[in-house]
């Protein structure tokens, strides 16, 4: 039984969690040596992060090919993960370093670093706030100017703390985010971190032709301007444009 199925089991039947399917609007290549850790949409291309040391990097992909057209690796003992845009500046974290990095968007260069607690998986930006994921249930809210840290709340699939929240995204105001070894990503609300909803991809590995334990899904972006979602995983031969189905 899946981690969402057993969720959905035990959670109160007077308020359950809606589900959503998906259906695939475009297709376009994907590295398959990019262990994609995050992604985001920004004036006409994709940034990606990928993890692994030594092998780490943030590029500006060209979304028809999947190529780099400009890229920055970290490093060596830098194991990258999420990645988001603030201002003019793209803000990294990594996994358990607690070393976060800042490149300049038009052309990736290094612009500083910082530091903070615990582990980094996922980065998104809410309002004024940097939003982190550490691979618990709780979502840690920042000062991006100085990585002072706000609040958190814990997320929560009905009554239940959900961990291994993975890489983040923020659609009309709702945190995305991928769960780490499942087909799920899950729609939070980011003030009191409860999930409103969650969209099934299951079939989707299969569909992109990956193999492996690793090759998990993991990377959403949004094009606000064209109302596009694209989703990938680790090592995926391709990235799809996808659409909600059947749900509100």
């Amino acid at each position: 039984m899946s981690l969402f199925l057993a969720l959905a089991m035990i959670v109160d039947p007077v308020q359950p969690i809606e589900r959503c399917g998906y259906r695939i609007v475009e297709t376009y290549p994907h590295d398959t040596t990019s262990f994609t850790q995050g992604l985001f949409w920004d004036t006409g291309h994709l940034y990606e992060a990928t993890g692994h040391y030594g092998r780490s990097r943030v590029a500006r992909l060209d979304l028809k090919t999947g190529k780099a057209l400009a890229q920055t690796k970290l490093l060596s003992n830098q194991f990258g993960e999420g990645i988001t845009r603030w201002r003019d500046q793209i803000i990294g974290v990594t996994w358990q370093g607690g070393v976060g990095n800042r490149w300049r968007i038009k052309d990736l260069k290094p612009v500083g670093k910082f530091k903070y607690a615990g582990e980094g998986w996922g980065v998104t930006l809410v309002g004024d706030s940097l939003v982190l994921s550490d691979g618990t249930s709780q979502l840690r809210f920042f000062d991006p100017a100085t990585m002072t840290e706000q609040r958190r709340v814990t997320v929560r699939f009905g009554t239940r703390p959900l961990a291994m929240l993975n890489e983040l995204e923020t659609i009309d105001g709702e945190v995305w985010a991928n769960v780490w070894m499942t087909d799920m990503i899950v729609r939070i609300d980011p003030a009191n971190g409860n999930i409103k909803s969650y969209v099934d991809l299951s079939g989707l590995k299969e569909q992109a032709g990956a193999r492996g334990q690793d090759s998990v899904l993991n990377g959403i972006a949004w094009d606000a301007k064209n109302k596009r979602l694209f989703v990938t995983g680790k090592y995926w031969p391709k990235l799809y444009e996808v659409a909600l189905a059947d749900c509100s």
